[in-house]
């Protein structure tokens, strides 16, 4: 994955995933819509088959990385409790 920013100011910021589906901004998207402090979280594919997916975040106050941050740990933490749900109920 990398990541290129493509506009950010004082409370917003538009990055494009380059290496990653929609499917996965997506989901960022949706974990950003949970903190408080975040106004608006887009998940933007111009064109199903051409062109990487773009995330669109804007803030109330403070810097929109911090939100994205935030947001990508939370999702670690979940794919964490879901790895060890799954070892602990499958057993070989």
């Amino acid at each position: 994955m990398k990541l290129n920013v493509i506009r950010k100011d004082k409370n917003s910021i538009l990055i494009e995933v380059k290496g990653e589906s929609i499917s996965f901004v997506n989901l960022l998207k949706d974990e950003l819509w949970k903190d408080k402090n975040v106004l608006e979280a887009a998940a933007i594919k111009e064109h199903p088959y051409m062109g990487e997916p773009k995330l669109l975040v804007k803030v109330k106050t403070g810097n929109p990385l911090t939100a994205i941050k935030k947001a990508v740990k939370n999702l670690s933490l979940q794919t964490k409790e879901i790895r060890d749900e799954f070892n602990r109920d499958i057993k070989d």
